[in-house]
């Protein structure tokens, strides 16, 4: 079975556009650090993200971070989830980390994590025919998400005509 951490971004926007669901169905399990957990239902996240948080599926896995800290420069710049997430990743031998901030993504793949965002596990699930992607994507330009408009056009460009 595949070890896979995430921060807080996949799971947020996943839950804003309603397939949250898909992420057993690729990973079977998600462990997040208990930081990710309080981030979820902060009072300030979206109303169907406290929701969702405050009675959690069955595959989420809340963990504590451990005590044993990475302590380097790239990890200072980063905030509380993404150091929880990249720290219970290293303590755990995660095979994956999900995560969309730049910056962690840089630190977790400098550390050697494989490491995909909310686009890659929709891009993974289109793939896999559990969703339809363009449709999934237009629900996403609906929410805060932010990223390149080119990284989309590419992304539909490769899986135009499929459907899920």
């Amino acid at each position: 079975m595949r070890v896979v951490v995430a921060d807080t971004g996949p799971i947020h926007y996943l839950i804003l556009i309603g397939h949250s669901d898909i992420l057993p169905l690729l990973f079977k399990n998600i462990i997040i650090p208990s930081v990710v957990r309080n981030e979820l239902l902060h009072q300030e996240a979206p109303i169907l993200v406290r929701n969702w948080m405050s009675q959690p599926p069955t595959w989420i896995d809340v963990r504590e971070a451990p005590a044993q800290r990475i302590t380097d420069a790239s990890m200072a710049k980063l905030d509380a989830g993404e150091r929880d997430a990249i720290d219970l990743a290293s303590s755990l031998a995660a095979d994956l980390l999900l995560m969309d901030e730049r910056r962690g993504v840089m630190a977790a793949r400098n550390k050697g994590f494989a490491v995909t965002g909310t686009l890659g596990v929709l891009e993974l699930a289109a793939e896999r025919k559990h969703l339809n992607l363009r449709d999934v994507l237009l629900q996403l330009r609906d929410t805060s998400f932010r990223c390149r408009p080119e990284i989309l056009d590419a992304m539909l460009t490769r899986h135009r005509g499929e459907a899920g």
